[in-house]
């Protein structure tokens, strides 16, 4: 597991290392996470996206970009099983969907 401390710091890791998929907080101080998910998607495009939040409701323009949305509070339930997917299937899987609605 490689942890960054902001979304520029990703974006290198992601540039040195390889991952099976990210995990991304929604909130965050520098660049949001949107631009962060959009990057992600245009250079690694099959990579999974994991967005993390507290929130309840999100922008359908982040859950465009994102492949799982995962609320804190569900973090127990939906969290390993959703990063577990993310490594068995890897970062070139077709199958994961486009989109994932948020869960209700």
């Amino acid at each position: 597991m490689k942890l960054a401390s902001s979304g520029y710091a990703a974006i290198r890791t992601l540039e040195e290392a390889s991952v099976a998929a990210v995990l991304l907080e929604y909130k965050q101080e520098g660049m949001d996470a949107e631009a962060i998910a959009c990057h992600i998607k245009q250079r690694f495009p099959n990579l999974p996206i994991i967005l993390l939040s507290a929130y309840s409701e999100m922008p359908d323009r982040i859950l465009w970009l994102v492949d799982e949305y995962v609320l804190k509070s569900e973090m127990l339930e939906r969290l390993m099983p959703t990063i577990e997917r993310a490594h068995r299937l890897g970062p070139h899987s077709e199958r994961w969907p486009q989109r994932r609605e948020a869960a209700a």
